[in-house]
Formats: C-alpha cells, structure tokens, sequence
C-alpha cells in the first residue's frame, strides 16, 4: 500500500543504527549524536532532565539541543530563568519559560512533554521542572517525522551550527557556563516525571 511522505518519515519501525529503548543517558564533552543514533521522541511523549552544580547565579547556556534551525528542540538557561524551545520545522518556535529563576548549587533541570492526541502532528503539554516543582507548562505542537534528513543531532551542553533558536544567550556554540553538567537523561518510556527525577538526583549522587 503506497504510503504518504509523512507517514514514512513518522515510520518508528524503519532500521535503526542501534536498538531502541525507554531511556538514554547523554554526557557533555563528547561528540554530536547521529539523529539516527539518538532518541526517537517522534509522535511520544518524553522527559529530558539534566543533572547540573550550578555554580554561579550568572549561569546560562545550552543544557540540552537536539536538531536545527530548520526542526528541533532545547532546553537552556537564560536570565537565570529555565527555557525550552521547540522549533516546529524551523516556521514556529513555541518557547516555555519558567516562573522563577534556577538556584545555585546540585539541581535537575528538565521539560516533560505529555502528548493529548493520536493524530499528526501530534500536539500537548509541555511542563519545566526545577527540581520536582513545576515552574512552567503550555501547550506545542511537535513534529511527525525527522528534524532533518542530514546534519545536526543530539548535543548536550552546547548547539553547534545552526541554532534552533537565537534566543539564545552569548555566541555560538552557546555552550553552558557558570556551571558543570553531569548528564542529561531522556526517557521516552511513559512512566511519571517524579520516577526520571529521583533517577537523576541518584546519578549526580553516584559521581
């Protein structure tokens, strides 16, 4: 049976460079992730939460990217507050901002996605999360298929290239200052935002 395009690039059954899973654990200062290679948060919900000592109060940067300017989705800090954006097929960025700003010290910064609908695109909440309080939530559309055929992927701690956003604080590659990050988990298994959380705090414990 013929298929449309964006049936076939929403395909999650197409071969993949490794196995899927319910979660992935990224470092900073390591290479640029394959989107192939990466998580597939395509038509799902999905949690991504970043381990981080932040060290100064001036702290702003890059946690997490993953796509460009023409398709993808961050997770930064800027003004001392936690953003997140998600540029759908680089023609609408749909950005969410925390009401208060991130603190100093050990902390899990992270943006949980629950998606509303079976349809495509498939659209949802988008909720921040300092700690396990919610300080931001509003309502993004995400897209059916891949953030790009060819070029950028995942990323922690930095967004090569071309931006998602110019939103953006300081130059390319907008890399995280004022702090150290441990890691960033991204878990697309369904389970509640509190479980991924705990796991977090528990990693940056172990290190």
């Amino acid at each position: 049976m013929d298929r449309t395009a964006v049936e076939v690039l929403a395909d999650s059954t197409r071969p993949q460079v490794v196995p899927p899973r319910d979660r992935y654990v990224y470092y900073p200062g390591t290479c640029e992730v394959p989107e192939t290679a990466a998580v597939n948060i395509r038509n799902r919900s999905y949690t991504i939460a970043v381990g981080v000592d932040v060290e100064s109060e001036d702290a702003a940067g890059v946690l997490f990217s993953h796509g460009a300017r023409f398709g993808g989705h961050a997770l930064y800090v800027k003004g001392r507050k936690l953003k997140y954006v998600y540029n759908f097929v680089g023609t609408k960025e749909q950005t969410i901002e925390s009401r208060r700003d991130i603190p100093t010290g050990e902390v899990v910064l992270s943006a949980a996605f629950v998606k509303e609908n079976d349809g495509l695109p498939t659209t949802g909440t988008l909720s921040l999360y300092i700690g396990d309080e919610k300080v931001g939530e509003g309502q993004i559309m995400t897209q059916p298929g891949n953030f790009s055929l060819v070029g950028e992927g995942l990323n922690v701690g930095k967004d090569p290239a071309e931006p998602i956003t110019d939103d953006y604080p300081g130059t390319s590659p907008y890399g995280f200052t004022g702090g150290t990050i441990r890691q960033a988990v991204v878990d697309v298994s369904g389970e509640p935002f509190v479980d991924l959380e705990k796991e977090a705090i528990a990693m940056m414990a172990r290190e």
